[in-house]
Formats: structure tokens, C-alpha cells, sequence
């Protein structure tokens, strides 16, 4: 019989063990694709490309399929992302895809607001190390540079592209505003999974006790349509060209993943880090993705522009292989992760001279100083928070997601109203049918556009809202090109 003296010591003990445990905050990972077809991934339902680390991480996680990302072009996408806010409140609205020159907007203003914190700027708040490998994309100016914006580490190109072999051609990837002149992979792909992996070493050889964030924001498979030929020669049997390439860009991605993966297992890192994969918007026109049963694409307010295939991981916390159908947001990742940091969101900033204050105000009463929701408690029991309510505009389109209906206002004809919870495909307008419910999200969504804070801070060409329009027509669900069982290479 063990004395009452030692049974409370033992008591003692394991209970310390278990809150020093508790106590030990995650490691945090966001790894992001560009310009990825909502189909993509064989979890998703592809027959034709090969993702088997993406599928596995699937496995041992929460596969979220009603995902959603703040627009449905990069820049936009990335902003909301790393504020966890809506970035039309701060006139963060159109892509950023020329040089200054070429925009009415003071350069100051060309980029993501300095009144904008990142998610960089939270977590290294609360103490941890951070880093941003990859695309950039949120201003080329000096006071929009990612070491500027809370990340200790940064190595990729501030611009929105770049081609995928940087040592043969002229490049501008860059290590802390220095050139990168040794390339440690011909790939940039391969490149920037090398990079974050070092990075990840180094701090962990440094500080060893010290929690870190690293965001791989890999530019694939954005264009231009680059890859190995070792990576091509796996789809040799994919006949068109583009969709071949595209096949071999996304194997490179998925090796990426599970290289990232494979470390974090060998370090013992991988049971408390906190992972979560998405892509920055909807397949594009001109990558041959593809976008499986939703309808649009790149840069329309179709499911096809704004729904992403998005993936949580957290062994130590999340149940595996789950799948989670509520609405869920990239806005959700700060409040998430600052939650899992054990640390709450910095205060905003003073509002910028050219903001409405009142407007601030009004819009902080509406949706709080951050729009997205802390998601820990309903991915790990499959719940759905009470009240979900998103709202997106871009290029003359505006649309608002409440609960199970979305209205959608393009720019070219009347509103619709669709069920996009059980009308993936939003064939069935229900506008007409539900005459009550339409004009209410019809005043909800002019409500919500009069409490913006400001202007858009700069417009794309007029171009692009008659390629949106074009293609929120055009576009419709199709089957997966050359989907067939014998284009799966084991």
C-alpha cells in the first residue's frame, strides 16, 4: 500500500507536469498556396494530380469545406489574412500589380496601412520568434517591407510573381533586404521550403524555449507555368500542356509539405504546432486549375473566386481526420492562433488621416476591431459559432455571406440570392423565391458598405471589372481535365 504522503506527492507531480504541459505554448505555421483550384488536392477530388502529403495532412486534421478567404485576387486576400480584418475597412480593396508611377495614390498609402498590424506584429508581441517566407505582395514601399511589419525573418520577393528558376534568370528574392545570391535549390519552390526549415533549425539551436510563427507563403502555382523536368516527367501522360505543368508545380508544393511535416516529426515539434494550409483565392484562368464543383473563378465573387480548400492540423488539440462544414474564414487565423499563443490581439492604431472616424466607430460596434472568430473550440467539436456574417467587394462585384445565404451583386445585372451551404454551384436563384430574405442582405450589404472607413486607397484598370463580369458568366462547373484513374502515377 503506498503511503497517503506519496500518493499526494505523485498527485502533485503529475498535475504540475500536466499544467507545464498545458502551459507550453504551440509552435505556429501557416502555409499557403496561390492561385490553387478549390479541387486540387485528391481530398478534394481530384483524380489527376498527386498530393499525398496534402491528403495525409488531411487525415490528421480538420478539412474544412466551406472555407473562405477576405477577396478573390492576391494582394487583397493577404491583407486580410495577416490582419485577421476585413481589408476593405482599411481601403485594402484592388491588387496591387503595377509600379507607383502608375497609381493616383500617395506611395505611402501603395501597400498595406503602417496603421495595420500583422500577425507577425501579435505573436511577436507575445514572444515569439517570426518569420515570412516567400510572397510578399502588400507594398514595395520602405515602410511596407515584412521586416518592418513584424517579422524578424523574411526571404522572398516583395512583388506579386516571380519566375521558379531565380539562379538562371534575373530575380529579385531577397534575405532581410539583402540580395540572395546562393541559391540552396534551383527550384524556387524547393528554395523557399529549404529556407523556412533553416530558419526553424536556427532558432531552435538559438532559443530553444522561445515559440516561433512562420508563414510559407509559396508563390506556386501562381504563373508562370515553371517547373523541373523531373516533376514533369511524373505527368507525362497529362496531354495538355498547362494542366501538366500545373500537375508538376502543385507535386513540388505537396513535397514542400511533406518535407515540412517530416522535420517537425524528427525535431519532436510536430504534436504542438498548430498548421493550417489554404490557398490565397480561387483557381485562375490562366494556370489550368481547377475548381471542381464551384462555379467562377479568380477574381469573381463566385464560390469559385472566394471558396478555398483549407486545412487545420494541431495533433495535441485537434481531432484527426475530421471534416468541418460551417463557414470559416481566413480572417480566423489571428484570433485563432493569438488564442493558442495565450496572448489577446494588440489594440488598433489611431485611425489614418484620410479615415472617416465616425464610420471607425460605427463599424467597430458592427463586426468588433477584428472581423475574424477564435475557431479552437468549434473545430474541435465540429460546432458553429452563433453568428457568421462576411462580406467581400472587388472590381464593381459585392457580396455578403449570412449564415447559409449569400447574396451576390455583380456588376453587370441584378442581384441573386443562392444557399451556398447545400448550391455549391449557385445554380438556383432564389432572389425571386425569397423576396423577404433578398432585400434584407440587400440592406445589409449597403449598410455595411456605408460604415467603410475610407475609399478604396487605389482602383485596378476598369479592365478588370469587364474580365470579372466576363467571367462570373462564363465560367461554370466542369469536370476535372483528364480526369482519369490512369493519370495517377503511384
Amino acid at each position: 500500500m503506498i503511503p497517503r504522503l506519496v500518493c499526494l506527492l505523485l498527485v502533485i507531480l503529475v498535475g504540475g507536469a500536466s499544467v507545464a504541459a498545458e502551459a507550453t505554448r504551440p509552435n505556429l505555421i501557416v502555409i499557403l498556396a496561390d492561385d490553387m483550384g478549390y479541387g486540387d488536392m485528391g481530398c478534394m477530388g481530384s483524380q489527376t494530380l498527386q498530393t499525398p502529403n496534402l491528403d495525409r495532412l488531411a487525415e490528421s486534421g480538420v478539412l474544412c469545406s466551406q472555407a473562405y478567404v477576405a477577396s478573390a485576387v492576391c494582394s487583397p486576400s493577404r491583407a486580410g489574412l495577416l490582419t485577421g480584418r476585413d481589408p476593405r475597412r482599411f481601403g485594402y480593396e484592388g491588387n496591387l500589380n503595377a509600379s507607383d508611377a502608375n497609381y493616383a495614390t500617395r506611395p505611402e498609402l501603395l501597400g498595406l496601412p503602417a496603421s495595420e498590424k500583422t500577425l507577425g506584429d501579435h505573436l511577436g508581441a507575445s514572444g515569439y520568434a517570426t518569420a515570412l517566407i516567400g510572397k510578399w505582395h502588400l507594398g514595395m514601399g520602405e515602410m511596407h517591407h515584412p521586416n518592418r511589419r513584424g517579422f524578424d525573418h523574411f526571404c522572398g520577393m516583395l512583388t506579386g510573381g516571380h519566375h521558379y528558376f531565380p539562379a538562371t534568370m534575373n530575380h529579385v528574392i531577397e534575405r532581410n533586404g539583402q540580395r540572395v545570391e546562393d541559391f540552396s535549390s534551383e527550384y524556387l519552390t524547393d528554395f523557399f521550403t529549404d529556407e523556412g526549415l533553416r530558419f526553424i533549425d536556427q532558432q531552435e539551436a538559438a532559443e530553444p524555449d522561445q515559440p516561433w510563427f512562420v508563414f510559407f507563403s509559396y508563390n506556386a502555382p501562381h504563373t508562370p507555368m515553371h517547373a523541373t523536368e523531373a516533376d514533369l516527367a511524373r505527368f507525362a501522360n497529362i496531354k495538355n500542356q498547362k494542366r501538366r505543368t500545373y500537375a508538376a508545380m502543385m507535386f513540388a508544393l505537396d513535397r514542400g509539405v511533406g518535407r515540412i511535416r517530416k522535420h517537425l516529426e524528427a525535431t519532436g515539434q510536430w504534436e504542438n504546432t498548430l498548421l493550417v494550409f489554404l490557398s490565397d483565392n480561387g483557381g485562375a484562368t490562366t494556370n489550368a486549375s481547377w475548381n471542381g464543383p464551384l462555379r467562377g473563378v479568380k477574381g469573381s465573387m463566385r464560390e469559385g473566386g472566394i471558396r478555398v480548400p483549407m486545412i487545420w492540423t494541431w495533433p495535441a488539440k485537434f481531432p484527426a481526420g475530421t471534416r468541418y462544414d460551417g463557414v470559416i474564414s481566413s480572417l480566423d487565423l489571428l484570433p485563432t492562433f493569438c488564442s493558442a499563443a495565450g496572448a489577446q490581439p494588440l489594440a488598433l492604431s489611431a485611425p489614418m488621416s484620410h479615415e472617416d472616424a465616425s464610420n471607425r466607430k460605427r463599424m467597430n460596434r458592427l463586426a468588433g476591431t477584428h472581423d475574424g472568430i477564435d475557431m479552437t473550440a468549434h473545430l474541435v467539436d465540429g460546432s458553429e459559432p452563433p453568428k457568421r456574417r462576411l462580406y467581400w467587394r472587388l472590381q464593381g462585384q459585392t457580396a455578403i455571406l449570412d449564415g447559409t445565404d449569400k447574396l451576390l451583386r455583380p456588376s453587370h445585372r441584378p442581384a441573386e440570392l443562392f444557399e451556398v451551404a447545400t448550391d455549391v454551384s449557385e445554380s438556383n436563384d432564389l432572389s425571386t423565391q425569397e423576396p423577404t430574405r433578398f432585400r434584407e442582405l440587400f440592406r445589409e450589404l449597403g449598410a455595411w458598405e456605408s460604415m467603410l472607413t475610407t475609399v478604396p486607397l487605389w482602383g485596378s484598370s476598369p479592365f478588370w471589372s469587364g474580365q470579372s463580369a466576363k467571367h462570373y458568366d462564363t465560367w461554370e462547373p466542369r469536370p476535372e481535365p483528364e480526369s482519369t484513374s490512369l493519370n495517377r502515377n503511384p
